[in-house]
């Protein structure tokens, strides 16, 4: 069986944007951007969380152009993969969980009104 029938790695989330994208110069030359978005639980447990913030990035020029114009609690779409990525820091090795985005676009919210319409 092939590697492409057994592994599958696609994410798309739709969240509130936390807080502005930030865009970070890599030693390489290359810009990455790093946004969270606020993506709430389907069946929170009655006392645990109700949502969750989780790190977004992009090395695309074209969804960085995109993302300028973000500001925060806007509501976001985003497709990409889930990867671990590993760097050194003074006190040792980090770690974390990222989804890294190949697509991204605002969401228009529905009017009150609306959304009241379609329940």
């Amino acid at each position: 069986m092939s590697l492409a029938v057994i592994d599958r790695n696609d994410v798309v989330l739709r969240g509130r944007l936390s807080a502005p994208p930030e865009f970070r110069p890599l030693p390489s030359g290359d810009t990455l951007l790093v946004f969270k978005l606020i993506v709430r639980r389907e069946h929170p447990r009655p006392r645990g969380p109700r949502s969750d913030v989780l790190t977004c990035v992009s090395y695309l020029p074209a969804l960085h152009r995109y993302a300028a114009a973000w500001t925060p609690e806007d509501v976001v779409e985003v497709e990409g993969t889930l990867q671990r990525r590993f760097w050194r820091t003074p006190t040792g090795t980090a770690v974390a969980c990222e989804v890294v985005c190949r697509r991204g676009r605002k969401v228009t919210r529905a009017s009150p009104r609306t959304a009241s319409a379609s329940v």
